[in-house]
């Protein structure tokens, strides 16, 4: 049972803000409380208006009970044991001891929350509302939409939405609402509470990414002006991450070749070599895979890497851009491996020229991403048009390799090539 004395040991970010509001939204980072503190505003108002009707909503079903009601900072154990809410599992809703009752839904079936009315609700990590459906996001917005329709009973019907932000089109119709207000921060705001260690590898392996100023420092990250890609078209295409020889996984994919795109490090001892995993599928759409990047390695190290991919995945092909170290970059790889496939491309315009035809295949919708690559989307939505590059990193290598590896399932770029 987690800490009572809520209005003692909540942070002033977690408690309802004053005034006359509709929306309340907490952004916040991961491990920030968040839970918590939808949990303890849906509890006080249980028991402070006996006989209210509640929504509960979550990505899933599972998430609701998982996390909203059974989970650590779940309505069932923010209660004392004499006081917790009758939990209905086959009913798929909660009833405190005055008769206020609380009715699960699922935000992948938006059509449940058409019909019922209620007087709160509590919308639950709204930024994952729909992410593996592949509609753009509709379903999600038809979601929050059927919530708040239904929530007309009482003097002042309002809603709790608790979320780690992400640029999708649920949150940005949030964002635009009337009546709303907004508090949130950081992970390390609820340190005292959170694992030292977690924390620390936390910093080390996300705190200078996109992804960690997102889910650790509560950001929302928007487009870089000008940028080839933006975040909320790359997260409106994405779906489930597949692991390397997962035949079952691939064929319902119906991918039919694999592709490792290449970017080698300029010296013997360059900052990254770009490495990606990128497939075809039987309607003619791409799949990106993997990003098997590594950085300061020398030339066999990186050709390891590259020969590991591609006995791991299958591929029947390996693009490497040869501008720097022409056929070495050809002799380094068949030295990991002598049977690898090996096509070398010469780039003959810039890295942002090149990646112009590969973008508008993402915008067509003919791309995906199967599971999350963090510093491989920090590069491409930080490739300007122009050509300027707004980082991480001095280049963007891991984003040159996707390139070419589209380009070699798609045909989507110019370079010479130069067989095996």
């Amino acid at each position: 049972m987690v800490e009572r004395h809520w209005d003692v040991v909540s942070r002033r970010e977690q408690r309802p803000p004053e005034g006359d509001w509709s929306i309340w939204l907490i952004m916040a980072g991961r491990g920030f409380g968040k839970t918590r503190a939808g949990a303890e505003w849906i509890d006080g108002l249980a028991r402070a208006y006996p006989g209210c009707q509640i929504a509960l909503v979550g990505a899933t079903q599972q998430d609701v009970r998982d996390v909203m009601i059974e989970g650590p900072a779940g309505l069932l154990n923010i209660a004392e044991r004499g006081e917790r809410p009758l939990w209905q599992p086959g009913l798929k809703r909660l009833v405190w001891p005055g008769g206020s009752l609380a009715r699960c839904f699922s935000a992948a079936e938006p059509e449940g929350l058409r019909g019922p009315q209620h007087h709160f609700g509590w919308a639950d990590e709204v930024a994952r509302w729909g992410t593996t459906v592949g509609d753009g996001g509709d379903r999600a917005v038809k979601a929050w939409s059927n919530l708040m329709l239904g929530l007309r009973m009482g003097e002042r019907p309002r809603v709790v939405a608790t979320t780690t932000p992400r640029m999708v089109p649920v949150l940005q119709t949030i964002l635009n609402s009337a009546g709303l207000v907004t508090s949130g921060g950081a992970t390390h705001d609820n340190a005292a509470n959170l694992s030292a260690d977690w924390l620390r590898a936390m910093d080390e392996a996300y705190g200078e990414t996109a992804l960690g100023r997102q889910e650790l420092g509560g950001e929302l990250i928007e487009a870089v002006a000008g940028a080839l890609w933006d975040r909320r078209q790359i997260e409106e295409a994405r779906g489930s991450a597949i692991r390397p020889g997962d035949a079952e996984a691939l064929a319902a994919v119906d991918v039919v070749r694999i592709v490792i795109g290449v970017d080698p490090p300029a010296g013997s001892r360059g900052d990254a070599c770009g490495i990606i995993v990128a497939g075809r599928c039987g309607d003619g759409r791409c799949v990106v895979f993997d990003d098997r990047s590594v950085e300061n390695l020398p030339p066999d190290g990186w050709a390891g890497a590259v020969a590991e991919a591609a006995r791991d995945w299958g591929a029947d092909r390996v693009v490497a851009e040869a501008n720097n170290g022409g056929e070495m970059v050809r002799s380094v790889l068949q030295a990991a491996d002598a049977g690898l496939p090996v096509q070398l491309v010469h780039a003959s315009r810039n890295k942002a020229a090149r990646a112009e035809p590969v973008a508008v295949h993402y915008a067509n919708g003919r791309v995906r991403h199967l599971g999350r690559f963090p510093k491989l989307e920090d590069e491409m939505c930080a490739l300007g048009a122009g050509g300027d590059y707004a980082g991480p990193g001095r280049s963007p290598d891991r984003a040159d390799a996707l390139v070419w590896a589209l380009w070699a399932l798609m045909g989507s770029a110019e370079p010479r090539v130069r067989g095996v």
